[in-house]
């Protein structure tokens, strides 16, 4: 079996710590790449430099902000993605935020991590972890990441045909699960799977649900 390049596409103010969990589960069935969201101010621009770090077809796994990112990269290059999976993201707009005349970002604040977490896992580790992301990240991509819109692409999802996995939490707070659905229904052919007792980091929350989500999807679409 010739293994597939897996692509990991993170959310808002997140970086490649949010996938620590399920990597070693991945890395067991490709090359493990993470998309760099960090310097673009579109969608658009994110997905182009991610296409760019592909050398064949990939598996592409968008969490969040990095859905979006995800199935553009798909209607820009289908022939570059071989497999789809969207976690804890949606198909509807998502307006930019403006940024405060000289307001100062060092990091996330408590009250908006806790609200990405079920309350189960509002542990101080847990929170810490997410806090140093957006720390590590710091002001520009912040003001980047909150300027930047996200269009509306339910329309869209018909142009979809690669295998897609869909997963969802009913907890989560951030999305809901009928955006999940929206995604499921439009893309035909897709699946979608549900994560109990998580808020809306799945990867870091339920990381041994999601990898093994993960690791059946990429073994029934890897070449043989």
């Amino acid at each position: 079996m010739r293994a597939l390049d897996i692509l990991l596409i993170p959310g808002f103010m997140l970086d490649a710590d949010l996938w620590s969990d399920v990597r070693a589960v991945l890395g067991r069935h490709g090359r493990v790449i993470d998309a760099d969201t960090t310097q673009d101010m579109t969608i658009e621009a994110m997905a182009d430099r991610a296409i760019r770090k592909l050398s064949a077809p990939a598996t592409v796994i968008g969490f969040s902000m990095g859905g979006y990112v995800a199935r553009t990269m798909v209607y820009r290059a289908p022939d570059k993605v071989k497999g789809l999976a969207l976690i804890a993201t949606s198909p509807r707009a998502h307006a930019p935020s403006a940024i405060r005349p000289g307001m100062t970002f060092r990091r996330l604040g408590q009250a908006a991590i806790a609200r990405s977490l079920h309350p189960d896992h509002r542990t101080e580790a847990l929170m810490r972890r997410v806090e140093q992301m957006s720390e590590r990240l710091g002001p520009e991509v912040f003001r980047r990441q909150s300027e930047m819109a996200r269009a509306d692409d339910s329309a869209m999802l018909t142009h979809i045909h690669c295998p897609t996995l869909i997963v969802a939490a009913p907890q989560d707070e951030l999305r809901s699960i009928a955006e999940s659905e929206m995604l499921h229904n439009g893309i035909a052919g897709s699946t979608m799977q549900i994560v109990e007792r998580s808020g809306h980091l799945i990867p870091m929350e339920q990381p041994d649900v999601l990898g093994a989500a993960l690791e059946d999807f990429i073994a029934d679409i890897s070449p043989r």
